[in-house]
Formats: C-alpha cells, sequence, structure tokens
C-alpha cells in the first residue's frame, strides 16, 4: 500500500531559458530566467531544492528567494521593480 505523497512541488526540468515546476503532480508551470533572474546563475542543486509551506507559496531557502505561485503564472501583474537607495 502506498503512503499519501509528501512532494507537493518540485523541479521536473532546466533548461537555458528557465525550470519548470510541478504542483501537487496536476500543474506544471515554467519559471524563465528573464522574468525570475535570481535563478540564473544559482547552482542547480539550489534550485532543486524548493519547499512550499503554503499551497500559494514557493521557497528556495539557499537562495533565500520566496515566491508567490501567482507571480509565475502571471509576471506581468508582478513587475520587477528596481529602486536606487
Amino acid at each position: 500500500m502506498l503512503g499519501a505523497s509528501i512532494s507537493q512541488v518540485e523541479v521536473s526540468t532546466i533548461s537555458r531559458q528557465g525550470f519548470s515546476l510541478l504542483l501537487d503532480q496536476e500543474e506544471e508551470l515554467f519559471v524563465p530566467f528573464s522574468e525570475f533572474p535570481w535563478f540564473r546563475a544559482a547552482p542547480v542543486e539550489q534550485i532543486f531544492h524548493v519547499e512550499r509551506p503554503q499551497s500559494r507559496h514557493l521557497f528556495w531557502p539557499e537562495l533565500d528567494i520566496d515566491l508567490h505561485v501567482d507571480s509565475i503564472r502571471h509576471p506581468e501583474q508582478f513587475p520587477l521593480i528596481a529602486r536606487r537607495p
């Protein structure tokens, strides 16, 4: 008898353009490096280590990156804004 799945999120593929996340083994989201540049130079091992503390919250502890799932689904609604000090 199989137990309940404990993996709510996993990285399924990585390419030069970005990586894909599988949520609840139902929905696959692509995370493009052009929209999420913090991952571009990250080691693959650290990209693979993703946690999902809440259903709409993803966290990469080694990279100290928190993302709302909707920011991946609709990046145009969450523009990157840099401010000079």
